[in-house]
């Protein structure tokens, strides 16, 4: 570790050599070097540097994280300050041929610094997104898939005291009492036709068939764009499950996709809303259509529409109001929304998404089935998957409203809002590749 100090304070310090004369070239002072043979004395304080480093090692505690930062900039002030002679003179080309030989040597001997790191960065930047899909599932793995471990270790047949700690475990997960039920009369049938013996292979047998629930949807995962006009996505959800952020994050999918992207601020009753949204505007470059507070939300809607077919955008997505789902008039109020899309676009919305907060547990599907019989949802959004020993929901919602869930919210960040493939969601909750 010294020798790299060493070698970043030698770098610094040889550049810093080089430096003056090229400053003195820039300001025209080349006149004042009356030999040529003086060009080759540069090469002189790199001996004098060197021995003063020799003589007075530089111990690791006193350059601290500041002074490795300054390392690297001279290098990149020096390539800057070599600029293209003014004059065909043949003193000012040479003397910059030897300032940019001086500058390579120490360049070459970075890169095989890095070149050595590399192979040890590439494999954990190869599983950075499986991994961090991983840790975020910890309190639901916690919550089902150790305890299952534990209950099956030592256990050497499946009898009706283990089948009963099952039960209580695949509950507690979330799962559903019909859900937990049905995967428990499956283990049930295996062990009766002497498929089934083993209590550790219990594990997979669970595992396959909340794979085979997430699968069980009849409609797409993939949401397909029109083939003409833009692509409308309405956003709908009780108030508090991140609505506006999670459009935020989908919006700047598709910007990274190459789309253009139209938000609508279609929450008029909640100031706040219209600023949160036109801030994730500003972030992600993307023009939003609001009104005033407390407008009628269909005409704003309505006026974000027509912009978007006026200006060709690829992608609309609109917010809408935070509402109960037991409120039968702001329910009604979302019918007409939609109405009003579907007038200027009759195939529009294309995709009608619901939020949900993963935190809620079984709660979440009485909101689904609800928005679900009021504006008929073709999609679903699950946050905040990363609070909660809850994840189990997942597989409960896919089963009980053959609705395809979309995206699944693992962070706060821009990209902690993942695509949901089942297959990866069951594969990270169950530990392989841990």
């Amino acid at each position: 570790m010294l020798g790299w100090f060493k070698k970043k304070l030698g770098k610094k310090d040889k550049d810093q050599g080089v430096k003056p004369e090229a400053e003195e070239l820039e300001k025209g002072e080349a006149e004042e070097i009356e030999e040529p043979e003086e060009q080759v004395s540069t090469t002189q304080p790199d001996v004098k540097i060197e021995e003063e480093a020799q003589e007075q090692p530089v111990e690791p505690e006193v350059l601290d994280v500041e002074e490795e930062e300054q390392a690297v900039p001279p290098e990149v002030e020096a390539e800057v300050e070599v600029a293209p002679p003014s004059s065909g003179g043949e003193l000012e080309a040479e003397k910059e041929s030897l300032v940019v030989a001086e500058e390579q040597e120490p360049a070459i001997s970075q890169g095989e610094t890095v070149e050595e790191s590399e192979p040890e960065d590439k494999p954990e930047q190869a599983k950075t997104l499986f991994q961090r899909l991983q840790e975020r599932l910890g309190k639901t793995r916690d919550s089902l898939v150790n305890r299952l471990d534990d209950l099956f270790a030592g256990k050497k047949v499946i009898d009706q005291e283990l089948l009963d700690e099952l039960e209580e475990i695949l509950i507690t997960a979330d799962l559903g009492v019909s859900t937990a039920l049905e995967l428990l009369e499956e283990a049930r049938a295996k062990v009766s036709r002497n498929e089934l013996s083993d209590p550790a292979a219990l594990k997979t047998v669970i595992k396959d068939k909340l794979l085979e629930y997430l699968l069980e949807s009849d409609i797409p995962a993939e949401m397909v764009m029109p083939a003409k006009g833009p692509f409308v996505i309405m956003v709908v959800g009780v108030n508090g499950v991140g609505k506006t952020t999670s459009i935020g994050k989908i919006a700047a999918k598709f910007k990274g996709a190459g789309r253009s992207v139209l938000l609508v601020a279609g929450d008029t009753f909640r100031a706040a809303a219209i600023d949160q949204l036109k801030i994730w505007g500003d972030r992600i470059n993307t023009e939003v259509v609001a009104g005033l507070p407390n407008s009628d939300p269909s005409s704003v809607i309505f006026d974000g529409i027509e912009r978007a077919v006026a200006d060709n955008y690829d992608v609309v997505i609109i917010d809408t109001a935070g509402r109960l789902h037991t409120k039968v008039n702001l329910m009604e109020e979302l019918k007409k929304i939609k109405r009003v899309i579907t007038k200027k676009i009759p195939d529009a919305p294309h995709e009608t998404m619901m939020v949900l907060d993963a935190t809620t547990g079984q709660n979440a599907i009485s909101q689904a089935k609800l928005f679900h019989e009021a504006v008929e949802l073709t999609g679903l959004t699950l946050t905040k998957l990363d609070g909660t020993a809850k994840g189990g929901i997942v597989a409960n919602i896919c089963r009980g409203l053959k609705i395809p869930v979309r995206f699944i919210g693992i962070g706060e960040q821009v990209d902690d809002l993942r695509d949901f493939e089942a297959r990866e969601f069951i594969d990270a909750l169950f530990g392989d590749g841990l």
